[in-house]
């Protein structure tokens, strides 16, 4: 750095020193530093039976009584809180509206731009910016060490990445020890052709059935060197592998999903002091799970016929025609370590590549049934079954263990058979990490705008919308309507689940004892999440599906989008209507199934026209 640069670097920094309110509306007391105006919050544990909301300007205040419970102040603006005469804090009351701009400002540059990581990160910066006091400055900084920071800090996302990591380096020492190809040969005696290639790739969608993420990481990297020798479109191949993630995983009954629902669907029961078993509403709600069946349903049609329409089409024309398997327009990732191209057959064993991915299968459910277990010991049970084994295991530990254990038998075999030194193993899997890099970065950027719309109260404004006047017979659609929504603006289906779930449950208790709209309600949290989590180009699986698949995320969101709003619309319209008017589920869903086959008979051609 040149001398003369270091007295203006000085100035800078004390500049921003000054300009910013490190301080400003933290909140205190329970009191959230965010409100929207006009909607209910908690005051949190106030010794007071009476809070007084101050504007800053003195010219307007609010007094409530905390016998309530909950309060709302219709104004937006700066506001100080007194309680029992003393100050409690301060907060800041932003108009609803506002707190669905961060959301929609990332998908809509998203979509235009094609720059995943410049809209999310003009979305938090946005937030960021609302929620202190449209000050810049501090928004800038807080945009580093609050929104970012926190969420890679979080255990559990830290899990995440760490197995996401790990996955990545799997793949990389099997691809360079001959796994890949070996496992690429065996298949490839099977999918000979197009439809066979896809077909095979949904199949093994479903078997890797117990953890969305492993599903896509797996899927996607696995099949990519099929699939791009047939000419089949990394579109379509991130469409088959992210609509057989989480709609699987949310179905299954060993999963890393089911304690996560049983728990929220538990505590909902257990507020309206219901005696209904939480495993058994689960499973009572299975029929009901229109959208994530009708998905899985609709790739294996799409796969079967040959057919597609819209972007997709397109798509998969370009792919069939010219060999392009991806648009010459779009960013291309390729990765040489994953080109079918390159793979070397010689000598390749299938088990070199198959071992370390059946680890991970079966790793996981172990090490699922371990923690459950020793969760169940240590609260003093020792009658238990399988529902209270899952509803108490550790996805994320099961994961981590797996996916390492996979990286040191994956390591082991290529030194033991002289495949390559200790040293190339290590700088394969090293690589194998770095191509999942820039993935694990886009997460982290993805967990920071759902910070953001968390704090900001995005999904209290959705949900806002539901009237205590609706008609129960309209509720499944409502809720399924909503939670797609809050999703696709959040981009986490787990996140929208933990907020609706708790909500809905005691309102269509207040509203109706009807069981079947019970299951119809609770289904569509878990259905609705899942869809707006599919469709969104901000969750954490759809970006995983356009990384493990070398897809343009952009072109993925887009080319999958029509076929998960068609198969919304007749899991809504076929399923959460007729049902609520009394049609058995399981005659509904055979006839959203024969709608989807009609529809894409009508509409679809085929690719090879």
């Amino acid at each position: 750095m040149n001398k003369a640069e270091v007295p203006a670097l000085k100035k800078l920094i004390i500049l921003l020193l000054i300009l910013t309110p490190f301080t400003l509306f933290a909140g205190e007391n329970g009191f959230p530093a965010i409100a929207l105006s006009g909607i209910n919050f908690s005051p949190g544990e106030i010794k007071s039976d009476t809070v007084i909301f101050r504007s800053q300007d003195g010219e307007t205040e609010y007094r409530f009584s905390l016998q309530k419970g909950e309060l709302s102040i219709p104004e937006s603006g700066n506001y100080e809180i007194f309680a029992a005469g003393e100050s409690a804090g301060t907060i800041r009351v932003l108009p609803g509206w506002l707190s669905l701009v961060p959301p929609l400002l990332a998908i809509t540059l998203a979509i235009i731009i094609r720059q995943v990581l410049v809209s999310l990160a003009a979305g938090i910066y946005i937030g960021a910016l609302f929620i202190y006091n449209y000050n810049p400055v501090t928004a800038f900084l807080r945009f580093a060490d609050l929104f970012i920071l926190d969420s890679v800090a979080d255990k559990d996302h830290m899990f995440i990445i760490l197995f996401t990591l790990l996955i990545g380096g799997v793949v990389g020492v099997i691809s360079a020890n001959g796994g890949t190809a070996g496992l690429a040969g065996l298949l490839v005696k099977f999918a000979k052709t197009r439809k066979s290639a896809m077909l095979s790739t949904w199949l093994m969608g479903m078997a890797v059935f117990f953890d969305d993420y492993a599903n896509t990481l797996i899927i996607g990297n696995m099949m990519r060197p099929i699939t791009d020798k047939l000419k089949v479109s990394r579109e379509k191949l991130a469409y088959i592998v992210d609509s057989t993630s989480a709609p699987v995983a949310s179905l299954m009954i060993i999963s890393t999903w089911i304690g996560y629902e049983l728990g929220l669907i538990a505590d909902g029961l257990l507020s309206i002091n219901s005696d209904a078993n939480a495993y058994n509403v689960f499973i009572s709600s299975i029929p009901y799970r229109f959208y994530p069946l009708a998905s899985l349903f609709f790739v294996f049609l799409t796969a079967f016929t040959g057919r597609e329409f819209g972007p997709m089409l397109k798509a998969e024309r370009r792919a069939y025609h010219k060999g392009e398997l991806t648009d010459p327009e779009s960013d291309k990732n390729d990765d040489k370590l994953t080109d079918y191209s390159i793979l070397n057959f010689e000598n390749a064993k299938w088990y070199n590549g198959a071992l370390p991915v059946m680890i991970i299968l079966f790793g996981t459910i172990a090490g699922l049934f371990y923690t459950g277990i020793s969760a169940l010991e240590a609260e003093g049970l020792t009658e238990y079954g399988l529902r209270e084994i899952i509803s108490r295991s550790d996805s994320y530990s099961s994961l981590l263990w797996a996916s390492f254990a996979a990286c040191v038998v994956a390591i082991t075999m290529t030194v033991a058979q002289k495949r390559d030194t200790l040293e190339g193993a290590l700088n394969s899997w090293r690589k194998g990490l770095q191509s999942m890099l820039f993935a694990c970065i886009i997460l982290t950027f993805a967990w920071g705008i759902s910070k953001v719309t968390n704090d900001i109260k995005t999904a209290d404004f959705i949900i806002s919308a539901i009237s205590d006047t609706v008609d129960p017979v309209y509720l499944p659609v409502l809720v399924f309507i909503i939670c797609g929504f809050i999703s696709f603006a959040t981009g986490t289906s787990w996140g929208t689940m933990a907020i609706v779930m708790p909500i809905v449950i005691p309102l269509t208790g207040n509203l109706t004892s009807e069981m079947t709209i019970l299951y119809g309600v609770v289904s569509s949290v878990l259905a609705g999440s899942v869809f707006g989590d599919h469709c969104s180009p901000i969750a954490d699986t759809t970006i995983l599906s356009s990384m493990s698949s070398k897809c343009n995320h952009i072109d993925h969101v887009r080319t999958q989008l029509p076929y998960a709003l068609l198969v919304a619309a007749f899991s809504i319209l076929f399923g959460d209507l007729m049902t609520a008017f009394g049609l058995n589920p399981w005659i509904a869903n055979a006839i959203i199934f024969a709608g989807l086959a009609g529809a894409l008979y009508l509409f679809g051609r085929k690719v090879s026209e």
